[in-house]
């Protein structure tokens, strides 16, 4: 049971900090030492509803990629997160209507989030093959699996192994290794 625990705690943790520095990277609110102002605040909030939604035994909770779409259309305060989540609200009482659009018609507002994604995909330096190797892989697992948490986890799998390998080892945090040996424990003990 503690395995299931902390395989869902480092998925949910991967794949809010994932969207948290996509989105914060597509709204220029990155600092220049690379850290995200209030990182932290945003942390906490997504754990605190993610508790709380799992204790009252609804779905999911957790930050959502979407939000690109909003900053792409300038949305960048709290105020159209607000707007959002009362969309959110109203959707439920037109939930038979949602119903009947056909999953194809999202099609494309998905095609042109990924295109908008791809974009910081410029900045990982291909050049050097223990970070693009890794990298590559995050991005491919993705689709794949229909998992942005599993991408991750292949990349924080395959980069110290990379860096292992090159004999480019301290280069690597030791927690790396350990979210690594927790991640491979994860896709060998679970299905």
């Amino acid at each position: 049971m503690l395995m299931v625990i902390l395989t869902f705690s480092l998925v949910n943790m991967f794949d809010t900090i994932g969207t948290l520095v996509g989105t914060a990277r597509k709204a220029n609110m990155i600092e220049k030492d690379g850290k995200i102002k209030n990182m932290d605040k945003a942390l906490l909030a997504d754990a605190i509803s993610t508790s709380l939604g799992a204790s009252l035994g609804v779905s999911t909770v957790s930050t959502y990629i979407e939000s690109n779409s909003g900053i792409t259309e300038g949305g960048r305060t709290g105020l159209s997160s607000l707007v959002t989540g009362g969309l959110f609200i109203l959707s439920i009482f037109l939930v038979g209507v949602v119903g009947i659009v056909p999953a194809e018609a999202t099609a494309p507002v998905l095609i042109i989030m990924g295109a908008l994604m791809i974009e910081t995909v410029k900045e990982i330096d291909f050049s050097d093959f223990t970070e693009g190797l890794p990298a590559f892989l995050t991005i491919a697992i993705m689709p794949f699996t229909y998992s942005i948490a599993n991408g991750i986890a292949f990349g924080i799998i395959f980069y110290p192994i990379m860096k292992l390998a090159t004999k480019r080892h301290k280069e690597v945090h030791p927690i790396m290794y350990i979210l690594a040996i927790l991640f491979i424990l994860r896709f060998a003990l679970l299905p």
